[in-house]
């Protein structure tokens, strides 16, 4: 979580703006949440393979 904090620390509020309006303009606005409900997954599946591999780790 600290990670997230570094990278969204270093964006301002015009950057995130003009992120935001790059992102509508490229996808459109139905596709955006299908795009972040798959980023979604992805993270949950990415934190739960982690935490799989920590407690295999504290195992051995």
């Amino acid at each position: 979580m600290y990670f997230f904090y570094i990278l969204l620390g270093t964006f301002g509020t015009t950057e995130i703006v003009v992120i935001v309006i790059l992102a509508l303009l490229l996808f459109g606005g139905k596709k955006i949440p299908e795009l972040m409900k798959g980023l979604g997954t992805g993270l949950k599946e990415f934190k739960k393979a982690s935490e799989e591999k920590n407690s295999e780790s504290e195992k051995e």
